[in-house]
């Protein structure tokens, strides 16, 4: 099933929890795609490290395929690459991403990548989608895509306030264009338990009755050494509080 991981607000661990739970995905025996959509390109840097190059295919590539009037179709496939990790493929991303974003928004190329990820649907049996931290053609693009949808959360007020204008941006795209999209809930990320405030915000968001879902995932600086080596937790210390915690996230979505 394809999931989108999407926060229009920045750095509340999108890129972390798509490649963790697409490497947990992976591990587990399940052929699993990254579709990293950011032109940052985080969730890329993460998966490939050392063996990440602007010379291999790319979404860019993709989406610049969709411009053209050529009469030869370039499948999907051709802009997936293998990661490190067995099972787990990737379409990167680029810098491009930026550059191509008006040609395709004049266009109207919204729907493109729903028709690739149909015909990859043979291929793949999970496909986790990376969103920039913006409400912009690449982000709707995978929203009208996408059958789930994750919602990291970190924790924090300013986050709190932009979760409900957020929930109606998917609640506009559920209804205009992908009625099939469903919120399968909000990721509690960087979760400590001993403070009082990140305790009282999931309360709230709890009483309120929003798809919040357990467990939350802790804070730990672990995650910046899983960054560093660009070994997804699973891999780097399959024992770990937080390892443990995105692999009982994993089931509990995959139940």
């Amino acid at each position: 099933m394809p999931r989108v991981v999407f926060n229009q607000k920045g750095g509340v661990g999108k890129s972390t929890i798509t490649c963790n739970l697409a490497a947990i995905s992976a591990s587990q025996g399940l052929r699993t795609l990254v579709i990293d959509l950011d032109a940052q390109g985080n969730s890329s840097a993460y998966l490939m490290g050392p063996q990440a190059s602007e010379d291999q295919p790319s979404v860019a590539g993709f989406f610049e395929n969709t411009l053209s009037y050529s009469l030869r179709t370039v499948p999907p496939t051709d802009f997936i690459v293998a990661t490190p990790h067995e099972g787990l493929e990737l379409m990167r991303s680029s810098p491009a991403l930026d550059e191509l974003q008006a040609k395709l928004e004049s266009r109207h190329k919204i729907y493109k990548l729903r028709e690739a990820l149909q015909q990859l649907a043979g291929d793949f049996d999970r496909i986790y989608i990376d969103t920039p931290p913006a409400l912009n053609f690449y982000t709707r693009s995978a929203l009208i895509a996408a059958r789930g949808c994750l919602i990291p959360f970190d924790c924090d007020d300013f986050s709190r306030r932009a979760l409900y204008t957020l929930l109606e941006n998917v609640q506009e795209i559920q209804a205009d264009h992908n009625p099939a999209l469903v919120v399968e809930g909000i990721v509690v990320n960087q979760f400590q338990s001993r403070a009082n405030l990140p305790q009282r915000l999931v309360d709230e968001l709890i009483e309120e009755g929003l798809p919040v879902l357990q467990p939350y995932l802790p804070s730990s600086v672990k995650i910046r050494e899983s960054h560093e080596q660009s070994l997804p937790m699973i891999y780097l210390d399959p024992s770990h509080k937080l390892t443990l915690a995105l692999v009982a996230l994993h089931d509990t979505l995959e139940g």
